[in-house]
């Protein structure tokens, strides 16, 4: 098997390392907006580009999530990262639980926003046929941009993120990525998994809901924790990045390796 090495970019200098995975609609610079807040004394950040997005826009692959998660023990390995905690956003967040699956000694904590269940998302007929179409459609993109942030966010935003969108992710490995992330379903082999795992939702998201994560996140980690922010939908290092760094920060520095060393810090 080819050796393939996810473009990435390293802030911080930490000793807790961390993997950032994007969503379907973004490559890396999804965490633009929490980059200049970030804890980088405590922590070390990677923020990667799956095959299909951003630098690796031409890379060839399955655009499945776990070969996504074998990239990831890949780079790990190259960066001399034995362990590791993982944030995954949406489609990022079923790469992070295949991750778990892989490779559940290296896991520190993990933690997925808005993330897609290890279960898949299956759809209605209509509504897999809007997401689908989404590949070649900027409407349908866009429709589901603001669906997912509850009918509420500025038409110049919305315009923004579909132009994003469209400009960092090819076209095949953007419609390959869907069939993997919604529709494949591998919770049996994460279930009882005691790895620590944080599952952050935005109220205005009606689809990654609070709720769906009690049915599946809750249901399938016995470590699991559900926080839900009511400021925000499915985009919530976009629609409250502070708040979303508070909470996370929080989680990740809760870690049993290093709670002597970072007792009463604050997020």
């Amino acid at each position: 098997m080819t050796s393939f090495v996810l473009p990435h970019e390293v802030h911080g200098d930490g000793t807790h390392k961390v993997f950032a995975v994007h969503g379907w609609f973004a490559d890396r610079s999804a965490y633009a907006a929490v980059l200049p807040d970030l804890d980088r004394e405590t922590f070390q950040y990677a923020l990667v580009d799956l095959r299909g997005y951003g630098e690796a826009k031409d890379a060839v692959g399955a655009y499945t999530t776990a070969e996504a998660a074998a990239d990831l023990v890949e780079l790990a390995d190259r960066l001399g990262w034995e362990r590791f905690s993982v944030i995954g956003h949406s489609m990022g967040g079923a790469v992070a639980q295949r991750l778990l699956a892989l490779a559940p000694d290296r896991l520190r904590r993990l933690v997925g926003v808005s993330p897609v269940p290890a279960s898949g998302l299956p759809m209605p007929a209509d509504q897999w046929e809007l997401f689908a179409d989404a590949a070649h459609k900027p409407e349908n993109r866009r429709a589901i941009i603001d669906f997912t942030t509850g009918n509420r966010r500025p038409a110049v935003w919305l315009d923004r993120m579909v132009a994003r969108s469209l400009a960092l992710s090819d076209a095949k490995a953007f419609r390959a990525w869907l069939d993997s992330w919604a529709g494949e379903d591998f919770h049996a082999e994460v279930k009882g998994s005691r790895v620590p795992a944080l599952a952050v939702t935005g109220a205005l998201d009606p689809a990654l809901s609070a709720g769906l994560m009690r049915e599946t996140w809750l249901s399938w980690y016995p470590g699991g924790e559900v926080h839900e922010l009511l400021g925000a939908g499915h985009y919530a290092m976009d629609e409250t990045p502070l708040e979303l760094i508070r909470v996370v920060a929080a989680f990740l520095r809760d870690d049993g390796e290093h709670q002597d060393e970072h007792q009463g810090e604050q997020a």
